[in-house]
This record gives structure tokens, C-alpha cells and sequence, in this order.
């Protein structure tokens, strides 16, 4: 950019950096952002990466190349826009701007500020199920006649995510929110997780495609709560985000993987090539 320096650092998990931050010639900061924020995007989306090989040398040649393929069933506004985010050209990739206007992002997208996280205890959780559903969510469950919220763009990327766990592959970071991705109809999602709550003898209730589990934790010394909510990412693709509302960290990890290895039938596999990619399922 004119009259702003170039960066020179080269950093970053190497799925995630731009073309231009590999050839270490300098790059725009902002641009090399963009192309990150759109391989984030494809993640979230596919459910595995679009850059993902066993030797660095093809995996940078497929990056300058901007070689990859979106599956089938991205709606067309999300891969028009992920193919002008996976530019690997700086010049010509679109902004952060031309992201804001764009037609597949811009849809139900209402700015609410910057909030800062906060604790949240099981009394807030019952009062989330208690109360009335806010305005805009209301609306849009009456649009989608009663299924799972329909995600847009901005949702995708911010659904309260810690984006640090995409890029930390410490065998000891234990994530606060989980996910996996599904292709069952949303209905058969909910009722697989109150069957398997129920086995394991937890309270359940469901509302809205949200739901709040309740029992004891492995080691019986306390109790502890985490809501499950689907999410329709796109047509006939379902996320389930996975989030704990109370108790110890490391036992509600203990608690999630236990609950998964029983959703096997229900959750998700990547296509051949990509079994080993870690964002499958969190």
C-alpha cells in the first residue's frame, strides 16, 4: 500500500497464511488478514481445510496457486465471496469493506459493538431457556418455520469463537467451546443427543434446537452443565456447537469426548485426504 510499510515477518500456521507472506517479499498486513479470515471461513463451513498436505512444498505451491475446490453444497454467495477472499493476488483480493457489502455477508447482519466475554454460571443458562427469545431471533426462527437458526457469514466467524483454538495444536490445550459438523437433518441431531444424555443419565431439555444438559461430573465431587446448540451452516450442513455452562474445565472435556464417541453415527466425516484434519470435530 502506498505510503504504509510492508511487513516482513513471516508467521502464522502455514494452512492459514497468505501467498504473500510465504514468498517473503513483504506483504499488506490487512490483505494477509483477509485471506486468513477466508480460510477460517472454509473451515467453519467444510469442516476441514481447503490447503491441508503432508509436505510443506505442495502445500505452498496449492497456496500461491489459490488451488482448491469448494464442495457442493456451499450456497453460491458463500463460495463467490470465499473465491474472492482466496485471491492470491493482494492487489485484487477483495477488502474487508468489499466483505462487509457483500450480498452473502451483509444478509441479517446487524452490528452489536464489541461485547467482552464473560463468566457464565448455570443461573444464567436457566434464565437463557426461561426468557423470551430476543427480537431478531425470534425473527428469524419465524422465517425459517421452525428449524435450527440459519447462520449467516458474520455468525460463522464470530459464533463466540476462540479463534486461538484453530491455530493450537497443543496436546495439553484443553478448548472451552467444541463443535462438530453433521449431515443428518437437524431433528435427528436433537433427538441423537437426548438419547445418548439419557443413557448417560443426565437432565435434558430442549428448546429451539438448543439443548441444556445437567449431571454430575466423572469423579462425583460436583455438578455440572453444557448446552448444545444446531446450527444450519448450509443445506443439509449442520454444526453443532457444544458449550460449557458450569463446572470444572477438564472434566467437562472428559464429559464431551464421552458424549461424542457416542454421536459416531451422527457426526460427520471429511472426504478422503483429509481424515487427519483437527477442526473436524473439537
Amino acid at each position: 500500500m502506498e505510503g504504509v510499510g510492508l511487513l516482513h515477518t513471516t508467521c502464522g500456521t502455514p494452512n492459514y497464511v497468505a501467498p504473500e507472506v510465504l514468498g517473503h517479499q513483504g506483504y499488506d498486513g490487512a490483505a494477509a488478514d483477509v485471506w486468513s479470515c477466508g480460510v477460517i471461513l472454509f473451515v467453519l463451513m467444510a469442516g476441514y481445510l481447503p490447503f491441508d498436505e503432508i509436505d510443506l512444498p505442495t502445500l505452498n505451491r496449492r497456496i500461491n496457486a489459490a488451488e482448491y475446490s469448494c464442495p457442493f453444497w456451499f450456497p453460491p454467495g458463500a463460495k463467490a465471496l470465499i473465491d474472492m477472499i482466496l485471491d492470491p493476488n493482494p492487489k485484487t483480493r477483495i477488502g474487508i469493506e468489499g466483505i462487509k457489502k457483500h450480498p452473502w455477508f451483509s444478509q441479517s447482519y446487524e452490528s452489536d459493538g464489541h461485547g467482552e466475554e464473560e463468566e457464565v454460571n448455570l443461573d444464567d443458562v436457566r434464565a437463557v431457556f426461561d426468557e423470551i427469545e430476543d427480537h431478531s431471533v425470534a425473527e428469524r426462527l419465524e422465517n425459517s418455520e421452525g428449524g435450527p437458526l440459519v447462520m449467516n457469514a458474520f455468525e460463522i466467524i464470530t459464533l463466540e469463537l476462540n479463534l486461538s483454538a484453530l491455530f493450537d495444536r497443543r496436546q495439553d490445550y484443553v478448548k472451552r467451546q467444541t463443535r462438530f459438523v453433521s449431515r443428518k437433518p437437524a431433528k435427528v441431531i436433537i433427538s441423537a443427543i437426548e438419547s445418548v444424555a439419557e443413557s448417560m443419565n443426565l437432565k435434558f431439555h430442549t428448546r429451539n434446537y438448543k439443548t441444556k444438559l445437567e449431571g454430575k461430573s466423572e469423579n462425583k465431587a460436583g455438578q455440572f452443565a453444557a448446552v448444545l446448540e444446531v446450527y444450519e451452516v448450509a443445506p443439509s450442513l449442520f454444526m453443532v456447537d457444544a458449550r460449557k455452562a458450569s463446572g470444572e474445565t477438564l472434566e467437562y472435556h472428559k464429559f464431551y469426548k464421552n458424549f461424542c464417541a457416542q454421536l459416531e453415527n451422527i457426526i460427520w466425516k471429511p472426504p478422503q485426504g483429509c481424515e487427519n484434519s483437527s477442526l473436524l470435530h473439537t
